[in-house]
């Protein structure tokens, strides 16, 4: 039996939460071996990022390389790049190995409000990235920034911008929509067949670091597994509405604390 394979490219998080922590926690969780390629070190914590370091784009694509050379990948996992540079980089490696699936999450600004994407990067991510996605999942303000438009307010509203995304080349969008409002959180996945709304309960807890990355990354491992693209997307929301429910049996950090991603081992 083969053991499915996912690899994260994104920053470090230092204090476990999200970025590749988050991703190789929930690749381990859903049963896939994770590898990463990291793009930049975050100081950060539960109340926010206070520094980041740069990891010089020839070196980043030598650990793709590195572990593309090895290892039998089924799907990558994109969240933050950082730089225009990492970018280049990363879609130079996409090109070169040409994975099945990639799952680019765009990520632009930390729950605590920190931004993680420098300003002349986010042309290029458009560009350069979003072509190459098998779907992206931006959070409605991320959305709304990529299109530079106001945050969507209504269902025809979110639909709309998922369809001017995928006008940027990517066959599938899943626009999140836990910074809504409502009993519910409402993903929007949007698809040139249709839209496809996924309800579940909003959880009222501040301990939500890393949902955007770990939803993204239970995406890939799904993919990575085999699963089509709807179930992998239903899979992963379920995983994450788990993690978030269980996020209150921890007790970590003075801020927004990390989601329970071994929910179902202890």
């Amino acid at each position: 039996m083969t053991t499915p394979v996912a690899l994260t490219i994104a920053g470090s998080d230092s204090s476990g939460g999200a970025g590749i922590q988050a991703d190789l926690k929930t690749f381990a969780a859903l049963g896939v071996y994770g590898a990463s390629a990291i793009t930049a070190l975050t100081a950060q914590n539960t109340k926010g990022v206070t520094g980041i370091h740069m990891v010089p784009p020839d070196f980043l694509r030598a650990q793709i390389d590195a572990v593309f050379g090895d290892l039998a990948v089924g799907a990558v996992k994109i969240g933050m790049v950082a730089q225009l540079a990492s970018i280049g980089a990363i879609a130079d490696a996409l090109t070169h190995w040409s994975p099945r699936h990639v799952v680019l999450d765009p990520v632009m600004v930390a729950t605590s409000g920190d931004r993680l994407l420098a300003p002349d990067a986010v042309e290029a991510l458009r560009a350069k990235l979003i072509p190459r996605a098998t779907i992206i999942t931006p959070n409605l303000p991320e959305a709304a920034a990529l299109l530079n438009e106001p945050i969507a307010g209504s269902d025809a509203a979110i639909e709309s911008q998922g369809r001017k995304l995928l006008a940027m080349g990517c066959p599938a969008v899943l626009i999140k929509g836990g910074h809504g409002q409502g009993r519910e959180s409402i993903d929007y996945l949007v698809r040139d067949g249709g839209v496809v709304a996924l309800a579940a309960p909003r959880l009222a807890t501040q301990n939500t670091h890393g949902t955007g990355c770990s939803l993204s990354s239970a995406i890939a491992a799904e993919l990575a597994k085999g699963a089509e693209l709807e179930a992998a997307v239903r899979n992963a929301k379920t995983f994450i509405s788990a993690a978030i429910a269980s996020a209150d049996r921890f007790t970590v950090g003075h801020g927004h604390g990390p989601i329970h991603h071994f929910h179902r081992f202890y």
